[in-house]
């Protein structure tokens, strides 16, 4: 949802697809996002897209699924 929304402004739908969420799904995760101010919404033109600090958080969240991915099994 957040890699999505990094891209650019997008409406609701294309991060629902493009994340493979359900609406529901959706719907408690931007809640979430939103809160942790992981993702900002446009009200004016009904678009999301992800702040700097979830730009952070993805960053950090790639580098460690690469240091766990590269452990030993």
């Amino acid at each position: 949802m957040l890699q999505v929304a990094s891209e650019g402004p997008v409406l609701k739908t294309k991060m629902m697809y493009g994340a493979l969420l359900s609406q529901s799904q959706l719907k408690g995760l931007l809640s979430l996002t939103l809160n942790a101010a992981l993702l900002a919404h446009n009200k004016e033109e009904q678009t999301y897209q992800t702040t700097q600090k979830g730009l952070r958080f993805l960053e950090r969240y790639h580098e460690l699924s690469n240091l766990l991915g590269n452990l030993p099994s």
